[in-house]
Protein backbone atom coordinates (compact mmCIF):
# COMPACT_ATOMS: atom_id res chain seq x y z
CA UNK A 1 0.00 0.00 0.00
CA UNK A 2 1.06 3.57 -0.68
CA UNK A 3 -0.48 6.60 1.02
CA UNK A 4 0.33 10.10 -0.21
CA UNK A 5 -0.58 12.88 2.21
CA UNK A 6 -0.94 16.47 1.02
CA UNK A 7 -0.43 19.14 3.69
CA UNK A 8 0.68 22.72 4.24
CA UNK A 9 2.53 21.78 7.45
CA UNK A 10 4.46 18.55 6.73
CA UNK A 11 6.49 18.86 9.93
CA UNK A 12 3.48 17.76 11.99
CA UNK A 13 3.62 14.33 10.34
CA UNK A 14 7.33 13.65 10.79
CA UNK A 15 6.92 11.97 14.18
CA UNK A 16 4.02 9.55 13.62
CA UNK A 17 5.56 7.95 10.54
CA UNK A 18 9.12 7.53 11.77
CA UNK A 19 8.43 5.25 14.72
CA UNK A 20 6.66 2.10 15.85
CA UNK A 21 4.32 0.09 13.64
CA UNK A 22 4.24 2.52 10.71
CA UNK A 23 8.03 2.57 10.49
CA UNK A 24 8.09 -1.22 10.74
CA UNK A 25 5.58 -1.51 7.89
CA UNK A 26 7.78 0.60 5.64
CA UNK A 27 10.93 -1.28 6.62
CA UNK A 28 9.19 -4.53 5.66
CA UNK A 29 8.15 -3.07 2.32
CA UNK A 30 4.47 -3.53 3.15
CA UNK A 31 3.46 0.13 3.15
CA UNK A 32 4.85 3.44 2.05
CA UNK A 33 3.75 6.85 3.31
CA UNK A 34 4.85 9.99 1.51
CA UNK A 35 4.11 13.50 2.75
CA UNK A 36 3.88 16.28 0.16
CA UNK A 37 4.31 19.95 1.03
CA UNK A 38 1.53 21.81 -0.76
CA UNK A 39 3.66 24.96 -0.81
CA UNK A 40 5.86 23.29 -3.40
CA UNK A 41 2.89 23.81 -5.72
CA UNK A 42 2.07 27.30 -4.42
CA UNK A 43 1.30 30.34 -6.55
CA UNK A 44 3.86 33.09 -7.23
CA UNK A 45 7.05 34.00 -5.43
CA UNK A 46 5.35 33.61 -2.07
CA UNK A 47 4.18 30.10 -2.98
CA UNK A 48 0.70 31.03 -1.79
CA UNK A 49 -1.74 28.22 -1.07
CA UNK A 50 -4.64 30.21 0.40
CA UNK A 51 -6.68 33.33 -0.33
CA UNK A 52 -9.66 35.29 0.97
CA UNK A 53 -13.10 33.77 0.54
CA UNK A 54 -15.38 35.18 -2.13
CA UNK A 55 -18.29 36.90 -0.42
CA UNK A 56 -16.22 37.87 2.59
CA UNK A 57 -16.06 36.31 6.03
CA UNK A 58 -13.36 35.39 8.51
CA UNK A 59 -10.54 33.01 7.66
CA UNK A 60 -8.65 31.99 4.56
CA UNK A 61 -9.50 29.27 2.05
CA UNK A 62 -7.09 26.78 0.47
CA UNK A 63 -6.84 27.57 -3.25
CA UNK A 64 -7.81 25.15 -5.97
CA UNK A 65 -4.71 25.50 -8.19
CA UNK A 66 -1.98 24.19 -5.83
CA UNK A 67 -4.10 21.22 -4.76
CA UNK A 68 -5.13 20.37 -8.32
CA UNK A 69 -1.50 20.55 -9.47
CA UNK A 70 -0.30 18.28 -6.66
CA UNK A 71 -3.02 15.67 -7.24
CA UNK A 72 -2.46 15.76 -11.00
CA UNK A 73 1.28 15.22 -10.50
CA UNK A 74 0.67 12.21 -8.26
CA UNK A 75 -1.84 10.70 -10.67
CA UNK A 76 0.72 10.84 -13.47
CA UNK A 77 2.84 8.37 -11.49
CA UNK A 78 0.13 5.86 -10.50
CA UNK A 79 -3.61 5.33 -10.22
CA UNK A 80 -5.36 5.89 -6.91
CA UNK A 81 -8.27 4.03 -5.36
CA UNK A 82 -9.43 7.02 -3.31
CA UNK A 83 -8.70 10.72 -2.89
CA UNK A 84 -9.68 11.34 0.72
CA UNK A 85 -10.33 14.73 2.27
CA UNK A 86 -10.10 14.98 6.06
CA UNK A 87 -12.92 17.25 7.21
CA UNK A 88 -15.16 17.51 10.31
CA UNK A 89 -18.28 17.18 8.15
CA UNK A 90 -17.12 13.97 6.49
CA UNK A 91 -18.22 10.38 7.01
CA UNK A 92 -17.39 9.14 10.52
CA UNK A 93 -14.30 6.96 10.54
CA UNK A 94 -14.72 3.56 12.18
CA UNK A 95 -13.17 0.10 12.19
CA UNK A 96 -15.21 -1.18 9.27
CA UNK A 97 -13.98 1.72 7.15
CA UNK A 98 -10.40 1.04 8.23
CA UNK A 99 -10.86 -2.59 7.19
CA UNK A 100 -12.16 -1.56 3.77
CA UNK A 101 -9.39 0.97 3.16
CA UNK A 102 -6.71 -1.55 4.16
CA UNK A 103 -7.64 -3.55 1.06
CA UNK A 104 -6.83 -0.63 -1.25
CA UNK A 105 -3.52 -0.18 -3.00
CA UNK A 106 -2.97 3.57 -3.36
CA UNK A 107 -4.59 6.41 -1.41
CA UNK A 108 -4.27 10.19 -1.41
CA UNK A 109 -5.20 12.01 1.80
CA UNK A 110 -5.72 15.76 1.59
CA UNK A 111 -5.40 17.62 4.89
CA UNK A 112 -7.69 20.59 5.29
CA UNK A 113 -6.45 23.81 6.87
CA UNK A 114 -7.65 27.34 7.57
CA UNK A 115 -11.40 27.49 6.73
CA UNK A 116 -11.12 24.49 4.42
CA UNK A 117 -10.58 23.96 0.71
CA UNK A 118 -12.19 25.55 -2.32
CA UNK A 119 -15.44 23.60 -2.79
CA UNK A 120 -14.49 22.74 -6.36
CA UNK A 121 -11.76 20.47 -5.01
CA UNK A 122 -14.40 18.52 -3.11
CA UNK A 123 -16.67 18.39 -6.13
CA UNK A 124 -14.16 17.32 -8.77
CA UNK A 125 -11.16 15.65 -7.10
CA UNK A 126 -12.19 14.16 -3.78
CA UNK A 127 -13.80 10.72 -3.82
CA UNK A 128 -14.33 10.31 -0.08
CA UNK A 129 -14.60 12.67 2.87
CA UNK A 130 -13.71 11.38 6.34
CA UNK A 131 -14.02 12.77 9.86
CA UNK A 132 -12.47 11.28 12.99
CA UNK A 133 -14.97 13.00 15.29
CA UNK A 134 -17.40 15.83 15.87
CA UNK A 135 -14.82 18.45 16.75
CA UNK A 136 -12.49 20.81 14.91
CA UNK A 137 -8.69 20.54 14.79
CA UNK A 138 -6.25 23.18 13.57
CA UNK A 139 -5.73 21.08 10.45
CA UNK A 140 -6.30 17.63 9.02
CA UNK A 141 -2.77 16.35 9.67
CA UNK A 142 -3.44 14.62 12.98
CA UNK A 143 -6.64 13.13 11.58
CA UNK A 144 -4.73 11.85 8.55
CA UNK A 145 -2.19 10.24 10.87
CA UNK A 146 -4.99 8.50 12.78
CA UNK A 147 -6.52 7.09 9.60
CA UNK A 148 -3.12 6.03 8.25
CA UNK A 149 -2.19 4.23 11.46
CA UNK A 150 -5.56 2.45 11.73
CA UNK A 151 -5.38 1.29 8.11
CA UNK A 152 -1.75 0.21 7.83
CA UNK A 153 -1.76 -1.89 11.00
CA UNK A 154 -4.40 -4.10 9.35
CA UNK A 155 -2.16 -5.04 6.42
CA UNK A 156 -1.08 -8.69 6.77
CA UNK A 157 2.49 -8.92 8.04
CA UNK A 158 2.63 -5.47 9.65
CA UNK A 159 1.91 -6.73 13.16
CA UNK A 160 4.16 -9.43 14.56
CA UNK A 161 1.06 -11.38 15.59
CA UNK A 162 -1.37 -11.18 12.67
CA UNK A 163 -4.27 -12.34 14.85
CA UNK A 164 -3.85 -9.31 17.12
CA UNK A 165 -5.74 -6.93 14.83
CA UNK A 166 -8.58 -9.43 14.50
CA UNK A 167 -9.23 -9.29 18.25
CA UNK A 168 -9.19 -5.50 18.54
CA UNK A 169 -12.18 -3.58 19.83
CA UNK A 170 -14.89 -3.02 17.21
CA UNK A 171 -13.74 -5.80 14.86
CA UNK A 172 -16.73 -7.94 15.88
CA UNK A 173 -18.96 -5.07 16.97
CA UNK A 174 -17.89 -5.38 20.60
CA UNK A 175 -15.30 -3.75 22.83
CA UNK A 176 -12.29 -5.88 23.67
CA UNK A 177 -12.35 -7.80 26.97
CA UNK A 178 -10.00 -7.05 29.90
CA UNK A 179 -6.44 -8.35 29.54
CA UNK A 180 -3.91 -9.33 32.21
CA UNK A 181 -0.25 -10.34 32.44
CA UNK A 182 2.28 -11.35 35.12
CA UNK A 183 2.24 -11.37 38.07
CA UNK A 184 -0.96 -13.34 38.65
CA UNK A 185 -1.27 -11.78 42.11
CA UNK A 186 -0.20 -8.20 42.79
CA UNK A 187 -0.83 -6.96 46.33
CA UNK A 188 -3.90 -9.17 46.53
CA UNK A 189 -5.27 -8.07 43.14
CA UNK A 190 -5.64 -11.38 41.37
CA UNK A 191 -6.06 -12.37 37.74
CA UNK A 192 -9.38 -14.20 37.11
CA UNK A 193 -8.88 -17.92 37.68
CA UNK A 194 -10.33 -18.87 34.30
CA UNK A 195 -7.41 -17.20 32.51
CA UNK A 196 -4.97 -19.38 34.44
CA UNK A 197 -6.90 -22.58 33.85
CA UNK A 198 -5.50 -23.43 30.41
CA UNK A 199 -9.02 -24.39 29.29
CA UNK A 200 -9.28 -22.69 25.88
CA UNK A 201 -13.07 -23.00 25.49
CA UNK A 202 -13.77 -21.60 28.94
CA UNK A 203 -11.33 -18.75 28.36
CA UNK A 204 -12.98 -17.81 25.06
CA UNK A 205 -16.43 -17.97 26.65
CA UNK A 206 -15.26 -15.73 29.49
CA UNK A 207 -13.72 -13.23 27.07
CA UNK A 208 -16.90 -13.06 25.01
CA UNK A 209 -18.99 -12.54 28.13
CA UNK A 210 -16.68 -9.78 29.29
CA UNK A 211 -16.76 -8.12 25.86
CA UNK A 212 -20.55 -8.08 25.88
CA UNK A 213 -20.66 -6.76 29.44
CA UNK A 214 -18.10 -4.03 28.77
CA UNK A 215 -19.86 -2.97 25.58
CA UNK A 216 -23.22 -2.85 27.38
CA UNK A 217 -21.75 -0.68 30.13
CA UNK A 218 -19.67 1.68 27.99
CA UNK A 219 -21.07 1.66 24.45
CA UNK A 220 -24.62 0.23 24.53
CA UNK A 221 -25.35 1.62 21.05
CA UNK A 222 -22.73 -0.75 19.62
CA UNK A 223 -24.43 -3.71 21.21
CA UNK A 224 -27.83 -2.64 19.90
CA UNK A 225 -26.36 -2.30 16.41
CA UNK A 226 -24.69 -5.72 16.60
CA UNK A 227 -27.91 -7.54 17.51
CA UNK A 228 -30.27 -5.48 15.41
CA UNK A 229 -30.34 -8.09 12.65
CA UNK A 230 -31.15 -10.91 15.05
CA UNK A 231 -33.95 -8.91 16.65
CA UNK A 232 -35.42 -8.18 13.23
CA UNK A 233 -35.38 -11.86 12.28
CA UNK A 234 -37.08 -12.80 15.55
CA UNK A 235 -39.86 -10.32 14.89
Amino acid sequence: MRIDIITVVPGILEGPFSHSILKRAEDKGLAKVRVHNLRDYGIGKQQSVDDYAFGGGAGMVMMIEPIASCIAGLKKERSYDEVIYMTPDGESFDQSMANALSLKENLIILCGHYKGVDERIREHFVTREISIGDYVLSGGELAAAVVTDAVIRLIPGVLNDETSALTDSFQDGLLAPPVYTRPADYQGWKVPEVLLSGHAANIEAWRFEQSVRRTQERRPALLAKRYKGDNTKNG
